[in-house]
């Protein structure tokens, strides 16, 4: 099986009700091996705050949420060594070079890209 690169974009329906939420904990509790650049964390813990200043999520919640995320079986890879290649990409596509970290990943990894953004997809 090739390696999974987990976006964001699906970790983040870990915690809502939003449709695609069930296949997103379906692939959390499969137990397979999951890739993402080592900002993921720093990402989800930005959406994470930006919920519960919206008042979409407590405090709380949120905190669970981050025991949740930390838990997961995630292999991080090194922002600077994909970094070259996602601004290639970025530049190709006019993609963020956030967005393009994943990409880059998936390149480097033969792998496939588990995305709820559609212009990733």
């Amino acid at each position: 099986m090739k390696p999974i690169i987990l976006d964001a974009s699906v970790a983040a329906k870990w915690f809502t009700t939003e449709p695609g939420g069930e296949e997103a904990v379906e692939l959390m509790r499969s137990g397979l091996d999951l890739y993402a650049p080592d900002f993921f964390l720093i990402e989800m813990d930005n959406l994470l705050s930006k919920w519960v200043r919206r008042g979409d999520m407590s405090r709380p919640e949120a905190e669970e949420a981050r025991d949740i995320l930390a838990a997961q079986p995630i292999f991080f890879f090194e922002n600077a060594e994909l970094r070259p290649h996602a601004w290639e990409i970025a530049t190709l596509t006019g993609r963020s070079v956030y967005d393009c970290l994943y990409v880059a990943l998936a390149v480097a990894l033969d792998g496939v890209m588990a995305t709820a953004d559609a212009r990733l997809a």
